[in-house]
């Protein structure tokens, strides 16, 4: 296949907010990488610090840099020492770029790997017509996967370590936040075969898209009376399991409340910044055990969500709301920064 010298590409060209569509060089592959035809990439929230050059990015990202991180595509040409791919194959990306060699990757936590480096991120990203991608974090697919289903299993990956890391068959479940990583935990929770699944939730566009993906009760999470609302749900129980996706401080703290003895709460939204626990109430006195979730397990995680993907029981095509040509990336950005949040997961074409 004869490969172009030059395509575009969405490039964090300076330090400051916004991004440029730019003409870069077709990236060559190293030994170990597979060169991928991008056909469908979607936007993270990582990639709006990005855009926005928030505190986060200045601190993170050093310009020039094409970023973005979530996507699928056709391998087009692979390096002389890849053994495990080959061209034609049509792959997503494990975004988690591990070095091997530390003692988390050689402990089996590669995921958490101890020189840990983010495609599109701390290397050049995937808002392209072509990427050059390790061949560790390459994920073959079935050809028969629809590419926008195929584009978001980084994200989706992160609702299926974070809900199945312990077992929630027959459990009472409470998602705390509507962002597409929310939304997606209420599908994971839905086809794992959890009971009671409740919803919090802080956009009412996002209403019917939780219904979609499976939620039995849907509560604001500004609702003064929550708590009191979850536990007469609960029998007075509680939640046994609390999966929050958000950060927020007023969903942690809510969380903690509702969460039932013996309980477990999963944290896995980002704070802006340090937060307060009652720590004595919320878990001490419980029993209660809190279970950090960073990415997806390297590849535990992508065999159980391909399981429940190829099974029919989970279905995260309700989360995505737009599609946008990559030309049209402002546009996209513009949508998924409104503060009304009128869209789920966005993704652009290239």
């Amino acid at each position: 296949m004869q490969l172009p010298g030059k395509m575009k590409a969405i490039m964090k060209a300076k330090p400051a907010e916004g991004a440029e569509l730019v003409e870069v060089p077709v990236p060559k592959p190293g030994p170990r990488d597979v060169l991928v035809k991008v056909q469908m990439t979607s936007i993270c929230g990582t990639d709006v610090h990005i855009y926005n050059w928030d505190s986060w990015a200045q601190g993170r990202i050093k310009p020039p840099l094409v970023f973005g991180h979530e996507f699928a595509g056709e391998v087009v040409a692979i390096g002389e020492m890849v053994t495990g791919f080959k061209p034609g194959d049509f792959i997503s990306a494990e975004s988690h770029i591990p070095c091997g060699v530390c003692f988390q990757c050689r402990t089996d936590m590669q995921h958490i790997c101890g020189k840990l480096k983010i495609l599109g991120v701390d290397t050049q990203g995937c808002f392209a017509d072509y990427i050059a991608l390790p061949e560790v974090c390459a994920w073959k697919n079935d050809k028969s996967m629809k590419p926008e289903s195929a584009c978001i299993q980084e994200p989706l990956g992160n609702a299926v370590y974070a809900t199945l890391a312990e077992d929630i068959t027959g459990r009472s479940v409470a998602v705390m936040g509507c962002g597409p990583a929310g939304c997606f935990t209420v599908g994971v929770a839905s086809g794992a075969g959890a009971g009671k699944i409740i919803h919090v939730i802080k956009h009412e566009f996002r209403r019917e898209i939780s219904k979609k993906m499976g939620s039995h009760i849907i509560f604001k999470y500004d609702d003064p009376q929550l708590v009191d609302k979850v536990m007469k749900a609960t029998d007075g129980v509680g939640v046994e399991v609390v999966m929050e996706m958000t950060g927020n401080q007023l969903a942690i703290d809510s969380g903690l409340k509702m969460l039932a003895k013996g309980g477990r709460f999963t944290a896995f939204g980002i704070p802006s910044g340090p937060i307060q626990i009652d720590l004595s109430n919320g878990i001490v006195f419980k029993g209660g055990r809190i279970l950090g979730i960073n990415g997806r397990e390297m590849y535990k995680t992508w065999f159980k969500m391909a399981g429940l993907l190829n099974s029919g029981k989970l279905d995260p095509s309700p989360v995505i709301t737009h599609k946008f040509p990559l030309k049209d990336f402002k546009q996209a950005f513009d949508v998924m920064r409104a503060k009304d949040r009128q869209s789920g997961k966005i993704i652009l074409v290239p």
